[in-house]
């Protein structure tokens, strides 16, 4: 029998529903950052306003205090990419996304720099000087000393690639920033583990993606993890997931039970970080961006979502002591969504700019500035 087909709004609101847009959720902040599998966070502040968006009544002090503790770290995960996740996730993750890690390296220019060195011979001069917390000059520095004349840079992305490290607090705490310095995961977190424990499965990831992200094909999960071969995956997992037809006649595997919203299910205007993983882990992004945004989004910008999708961007400017959001839709917005996004403007502000003195939204031009 041939399986039902999803429309794109269909799909746009089972994302939003399984990502706790289409309405904020009571969990804590590591609970949202354990079902979203992992937050991008290469800006330390993107994953505090991707939760403020998902979680009613987030407490930003909450995850900080988890990062500095170590519950929560931020590690090169999904895409070779920054991302936060618990310490459970980054220790079952990281093993299983190592070999995108791993061509990452084979491909870059650092590698290339380094002929006649083993790479193995690098990690392991690296790993006990990551039980100190180190820069990436200053590792290079170290691994200099034992191969002198090749490049410092290029020895310690030896390490950046192929650790478990971690950029450690205070980069990365709610409000604050410092210099990238990075750590060993196990010597961070007090633990002797094996960087290849055993545990979590691929099979194990396909699923909490589908519960965050799904429905989704094959080349939605190799956009999200950069790893391949997710056909072979899900084919002895078929008997446990259901299907559907995107309106491209492409299948897509689900979880039986998780929800899929009537497509007329209205969704809230939604504030987005610069980098969110829900505008990119699909292979076909229009469930989540609107096509007048196509080509529009400029970077260094949060986004927001209109209707479900994304639909424009934001900056914030700050000048003596005032504090002035700037939103810069793509559509045509209605008297309600305007006024929607202003109500929902003025409520972030309160959450990001806690000490102006004067706070306002306005509408404009938000290009080319990193977002606030």
């Amino acid at each position: 029998m041939t399986p039902p087909t999803l429309s794109t709004r269909a799909l746009n609101r089972a994302l939003l529903a399984r990502q706790h847009l289409l309405e904020r959720s009571p969990a804590p902040p590591l609970a949202m950052v354990r079902h979203l599998v992992a937050l991008q966070a290469q800006n330390p502040q993107d994953p505090y306003l991707a939760l403020w968006s998902r979680i009613d009544g987030f407490s930003a002090i909450e995850l900080s205090d988890a990062v500095g503790d170590g519950r929560a770290v931020r590690i090169g995960l999904l895409r070779t990419t920054l991302h936060l996740v618990t310490d459970d996730d980054a220790r079952s993750t990281w093993p299983l996304v190592r070999p995108v890690l791993v061509r990452a390296w084979s491909h870059s220019p650092f590698r290339r720099d380094l002929p006649g060195i083993g790479v193995e011979d690098i990690l392991d001069a690296a790993r006990p000087m990551l039980h100190e917390t180190l820069t990436l000059a200053e590792l290079g520095r170290r691994l200099e000393e034992r191969w002198p004349g090749r490049p410092a840079s290029s020895l310690a992305y030896a390490a950046r690639f192929l650790l478990p490290i971690v950029q450690v607090p205070p980069r990365g705490l709610w409000g604050r920033s410092g210099q990238a310095r990075w750590r060993h995961l196990d010597s961070w977190l007090g633990t002797t583990g094996s960087e290849h424990p055993d545990g979590a499965t691929v099979e194990d990831l396909v699923l909490r993606y589908l519960a965050a992200f799904g429905p989704a094909t094959p080349a939605d999960l190799a956009t999200w993890s950069w790893l391949t071969g997710f056909r072979e995956v899900l084919e002895p997992l078929r008997p446990r997931l259901r299907t559907w037809r995107d309106e491209s006649g492409r299948e897509l595997f689900d979880l039986p039970d998780a929800p899929v919203p009537h497509p007329d299910t209205p969704a809230p205007f939604r504030f987005l970080p610069e980098y969110d993983n829900v505008a990119l882990s699909h292979a076909d992004r229009a469930r989540i961006v609107a096509p007048e945004s196509a080509g529009r989004i400029t970077g260094f910008t949060g986004t927001f979502l209109v209707d479900g999708f994304v639909a424009g961007q934001w900056r914030i400017a700050r000048d003596d002591g005032t504090a002035t959001l700037v939103l810069d839709p793509f559509v045509a917005l209605t008297a309600d969504q305007r006024d929607e996004a202003i109500a929902e403007g003025q409520a972030l502000l309160e959450f990001r700019e806690p000490l102006a003195q004067t706070r306002a939204v306005t509408f404009g031009v938000a290009r080319a500035t990193r977002a606030g």
